[in-house]
C-alpha cells in the first residue's frame, strides 16, 4: 500500500500558505479534477485526494495537529466540545458531492443551469451526553458548505464586471423554440442555457466562484445546546446553511440533537430512573442512601422507608431532567435492589440466627437462648447452614419466592411509559 502524499504537495502550496491560497489552488484543482468535468479515468481518485487535502489544510486545529503530529487528529483527538460533521450530513442529505454538484451545476453565469438561486437549508447530526443535556453546553461544530466567495465578496463579479440582461432570452429566463411535424409547428419552452433562467449574466465572472458569488468551504460555528433538550429536538442557525448565489438569501442549520444512552440512568420524558442497592437488613430497618445526580457536583439523598422490598420504587421530586425553556425538573425515581449481605462477621451472624429463630414456625416456639447457645457451639458457618435449613422448610411449606422481572419494564403502562411500581413509594 503506497504512502499518503504530502497535503501540501496534493494541493502544491508551500507550508506557510494563508487559508486564502489554500482555498484557491484547491478550487483550482477541484475544477480540472471534479469527475463531472474531468474526462481523466482516475479522475474521482485523485479528486478524493485533492479533498481530503482541503479538509485538514481549511480546518485550523486540523492542520496545525498535522503540521505536528503529522495526523489531523493529533495525539488524542480535538477534546469533547469540538466536532467534525463534514461527512456525516443529515435532514436534506447534505454530502460533500452534493455541495460540489451545487456548485458545479448551479446558478454560474453559465450555461445549463437551474434556476435556483436561494440557498437550501443544511441539516447535520450532533451527539450529546446526558450530563450536557441537563446542563446546556456549546458544541463548536466543523461543516463544508458553500459559503461567501472570498475574492468577490459574494457578488460574483471580477474587477469592473456587471450583471447584464441576458441577451439570449431578453430577461425572461426561458427560449422559445419552434419545430415542424407532420401535425404542423410545434412551439416549445426551455430555460435559458445562458443565464440559467435567471435572465441576467455577468458580463465578467469572477474567476474563483465563476460568477456564483459562492465557493465550497469548510465552515466552524459555535452551537448552543440548551438545558433539557431531547433526541429528535433541533437548534437552527440562521444563514449558516448553503449561501444563495450572487448575493440571494441563503439557508439554514439545522442541527439535530441526539442524546446517547447514560450507563446510570434511563431517561423517560424528563424523569430519570436509576438502580439503587441496599441490603436485605437495610431494607428491613429503612435507610437513606446518597447517590451522585446527573448534574456535576450534585447530591441526591434516597430516603428508603422499612420494608422496602425489591423493585420498589421511591421517588425524589425536582432532581429529575431539567425541563427545556422551564426552571423546574422531573422526578429521580430510584429502583431498589435487595441483596444478601456476605460480609456478615461472626457474632452478627449469630444474632441474624437468634432473630430467625425466634420466628415461629409451623406454630411451634422455638427455645431462642438453647438455639444461641448451640449457634455458638457449632460456630458461625453451622449456624448459615441452620439458616438454609429453615428457608428450605419454608419452600416444602409451599412458601414460593417468585424472582421479580426487570422494574424498568415490569412498571411500564400500555404506552410504554413507566408507572409509579408496586407500592408507589414516595419521598
Amino acid at each position: 500500500m503506497e504512502p499518503k502524499r504530502d497535503y501540501y504537495d496534493v494541493l502544491e502550496v508551500e507550508r506557510d500558505a494563508d487559508a486564502k491560497t489554500i482555498k484557491r489552488a484547491f478550487l483550482k484543482k477541484a475544477r480540472v479534477l471534479h469527475p463531472d468535468v474531468s474526462d481523466d479515468p482516475n479522475a474521482e481518485e485523485k479528486f478524493k485526494e485533492v479533498n481530503e487535502a482541503y479538509s485538514v489544510l481549511s480546518d485550523e486545529q486540523k492542520r496545525a495537529n498535522y503540521d505536528r503530529y503529522g495526523d489531523a487528529n493529533g495525539p488524542s483527538g480535538f477534546g469533547s466540545d469540538y466536532v467534525d460533521v463534514s461527512d456525516i450530513f443529515g435532514g436534506s442529505g447534505f454530502g460533500i458531492n452534493d455541495i460540489f454538484d451545487s456548485f458545479f451545476g448551479g446558478g454560474s453565469s453559465r450555461g445549463g443551469r437551474t434556476t435556483r438561486t436561494r440557498g437550501r437549508d443544511m441539516g447535520i447530526r450532533l451527539a450529546i451526553t446526558l450530563e450536557e443535556a441537563a446542563a446546556g453546553c456549546r458544541k463548536t461544530i466543523s461543516y463544508d458548505r458553500l459559503a461567501p466567495c472570498d475574492d468577490c465578496g459574494g457578488t460574483g463579479f471580477a474587477e469592473g464586471g456587471t450583471l447584464k440582461t441576458c441577451d439570449r432570452c431578453h430577461g425572461t429566463g426561458v427560449v422559445t423554440s419552434v419545430q415542424r411535424t407532420i401535425f404542423g409547428q410545434m412551439q416549445s419552452q426551455t430555460t435559458c442555457p445562458d443565464c440559467g433562467g435567471t435572465g441576467h449574466v455577468v458580463d465578467k465572472p469572477c474567476e474563483t466562484c465563476d460568477g456564483q458569488g459562492r465557493t465550497p468551504s469548510k465552515e466552524t460555528v459555535v452551537v448552543e445546546v440548551p438545558v433539557g433538550i431531547r433526541t429528535g429536538d433541533t437548534v437552527r442557525l440562521k444563514d449558516k446553511g448553503e449561501t444563495g448565489v450572487r448575493g440571494d438569501a441563503s439557508g439554514d442549520l439545522v442541527v439535530s440533537v441526539e442524546v446517547l444512552q447514560h450507563d446510570r440512568f434511563e431517561r423517560h420524558d424528563d424523569d430519570l430512573y436509576c438502580a439503587v442497592k441496599i441490603d436485605s437488613l437495610q431494607a428491613i430497618v429503612g435507610t437513606s442512601v446518597s447517590i451522585d445526580g446527573i448534574l456535576a457536583g450534585e447530591k441526591v439523598e434516597v430516603k428508603i422507608p422499612a420494608g422496602c422490598q425489591y423493585g420498589d420504587q421511591v421517588t425524589v421530586e425536582r432532581r429529575g431532567m431539567p425541563r427545556r425553556g422551564l426552571g423546574s425538573r422531573g422526578r429521580l425515581v430510584a429502583v431498589v435492589r435487595v441483596e444478601t449481605p456476605t460480609d456478615l462477621t461472626r457474632t452478627q451472624t449469630l444474632d441474624v440466627a437468634a432473630l430467625v429463630a425466634e420466628r415461629t414456625l409451623d406454630g411451634v416456639e422455638v427455645d431462642v437462648e438453647a438455639t444461641k447457645e448451640r449457634a455458638d457451639r457449632e460456630g458461625a458457618s453451622h449456624a448459615k447452614e441452620n439458616m438454609a435449613e429453615h428457608f428450605a422448610a419454608e419452600a416444602e411449606n409451599d412458601l414460593k419466592w417468585e424472582v421479580p422481572e426487570n422494574p424498568f419494564k415490569q412498571a411500564r403502562g400500555s404506552a410504554g411509559k413507566p408507572g409509579r411500581g408496586r407500592k408507589g413509594r414516595h419521598k
